[in-house]
């Protein structure tokens, strides 16, 4: 039956169920076929799923899809995390295991949970549809919709199953199905950012889980219980229930390799387009499984109009080399910025930010000498300390010659080979006061560069904790750094004569 609501909602719902009835059309064949089918499809859950879900399976299942469930299957009594990143059908994914269950016998009563009520009704919503309108699951398993309870958000099929969304905080008493207590609880999108900015509503919810909601379980019966949503704070139920899964499945939207995790469907081409319209903190929020911490160092930044390059004395352009020759979405950024400093203000003209291979790093330094057009002098640098030596020497030196061979002229590179204090209080030390005056200044003809906005997000998201993704300050820092030292050392040094005659070095 419809739920009770509103006429928009009774309308989706009835779109919903004609577009599944028309997506299971029933397949020509005698009695005996159809039940070796049957018999065929249940030994192989995902040509199970294949064949009765197939407005849901258009994309080819991903390894870590089939991992997941075979683990579920094979476990009767199983506690499991699934830190999936948007768009790897985790919602999907897990109605299909439960009707699998619930059709071959294996489970009879589940609970579905979320961060309200209303949220858990409509993640519930497509079970009902599928077991009321599914044409291949009633043709093969008979009839589903139950005589005495068939409502949105609470029903038990014809054959005895229950299904009931329960949201956070709700009382679960009552959950028995006869005798059978929950089997699985799949607890999904429990978490949202306004909860997760508030460490009370947090361990009040996670008290709600360990206290009331997991003991509705049988101590001696199968019960699986899945925690299923992505990692959007440090101070989440994803994170708590993480540690007391038997397993935690992190899955991002690209793998260690930087390639995408679910290929047949979300492509290289989607994604790049997809995470070039938000910011560099949803990325990670969203598709990384790394919520960032708001930084407390840099609240704001200054975008200005930058002097003509003519007006500078010289400028530097100082490169973070990052030791790795992967374009890998979870390795460290290489940095290249160009830098200038004009009565007592720092310029950040243009730059790049980026997980690149070693040869489009050098590349960014001609890319910087066609910027500046020789308007002025620009001095190059690149860090060299004591992590990356002789990496320098022995990767960038070949490779800086290499290309110069190749475009005929050459950039000539300094090494920065300074020993430098902690990262955190150096960045701090330096930069603080600057940004804190208004003295650090970013190009505002630069405020739709990727790389200068990715150098923002950075800036704004560096605090004491933070351990990865501040290669774009830390090259600024060394810029700044570098800047000083050459406006001290060609600063004129002038003769006076003291009283009494003697000179002034």
């Amino acid at each position: 039956m419809a739920p009770k609501s509103t006429k928009d909602q009774i309308e989706r719902w009835e779109a919903y169920r004609d577009n599944l009835m028309r997506s299971t059309p029933l397949p020509v064949e005698d009695e005996i076929t159809r039940r070796a089918r049957i018999i065929k499809l249940e030994k192989n859950s995902e040509s199970w799923f294949a064949y009765y879900f197939p407005a849901y399976y258009s994309s080819p299942s991903a390894p870590f899809h089939r991992k997941a469930t075979e683990r579920l299957l094979k476990n009767n009594r199983w506690y499991e995390v699934r830190r999936w990143s948007r768009e790897l059908a985790k919602s999907t994914r897990g109605m299909m295991e439960d009707i699998y269950m619930a059709m071959t016998g294996r489970a009879r009563n589940f609970l579905l949970v979320s961060h309200t009520y209303d949220n858990a009704e409509e993640l519930l919503m497509p079970y009902l549809i599928n077991l009321e309108s599914n044409a291949r699951l009633i043709s093969d398993y008979g009839t589903q919709k139950g005589f005495r309870q068939w409502e949105m958000g609470d029903f038990v099929t014809r054959k005895g199953c229950s299904f009931r969304a329960i949201g956070a905080g709700q009382s679960p008493r009552g959950t028995r199905n006869e005798a059978v207590r929950p089997e699985v609880i799949r607890i999904d999108d429990i978490d949202t950012d306004e909860r997760c900015r508030n460490e009370k509503r947090v361990q009040d919810t996670w008290d709600w889980v360990e206290q009331a909601l997991i003991p509705t379980v049988s101590v001696s019966g199968n019960v699986r219980i899945v925690f299923q949503g992505n990692l959007i704070s440090k101070n989440s139920i994803i994170a708590r229930s993480s540690d007391k899964a038997d397993h935690v499945d992190t899955i991002n939207t690209r793998d260690k390799n930087g390639k995408s995790t679910w290929p047949d469907k979300n492509t290289e081409e989607h994604i790049d387009w997809l995470l070039s319209k938000i910011s560099y903190n949803s990325i990670q929020k969203e598709y990384y499984n790394n919520p960032i911490i708001q930084g407390t160092v840099f609240k704001e930044v200054t975008w200005g109009k930058c002097p003509k390059l003519s007006e500078f004395r010289f400028l530097a352009a100082y490169g973070d080399p990052a030791p790795s020759n992967k374009e890998n979405k979870d390795n460290c950024y290489k940095a290249l910025f160009l830098i200038g400093q004009f009565e007592g203000k720092f310029y950040i003209f243009t730059g790049y930010l980026e997980q690149v291979k070693n040869a489009k790093f050098v590349q960014w330094y001609y890319d910087i000498e066609e910027y500046a057009k020789q308007r002025t002098q620009v001095y190059n640098y690149i860090e060299n300390n004591s992590l990356q030596d002789p990496f320098y020497e022995q990767v960038f030196q070949p490779l800086f010659f290499s290309v110069g061979k190749e475009k005929g002229h050459y950039v000539h590179v300094t090494p920065d080979v300074r020993k430098k204090p902690d990262k955190f209080a150096r960045i701090e030390g330096n930069l603080e006061p600057l940004n804190r005056q208004g003295r650090l200044i970013f190009n505002e003809d630069e405020k739709t560069n990727p790389h200068m906005l990715r150098l923002e997000d950075q800036f704004r998201n560096f605090a004491a904790n933070t351990t990865s993704h501040i290669d774009g300050p830390d090259a600024i820092e060394g810029g700044v750094f570098m800047l000083n030292q050459k406006i001290i050392a060609s600063e004129p040094i002038t003769l006076g004569v003291r009283k009494g005659g003697s000179k002034k070095y």
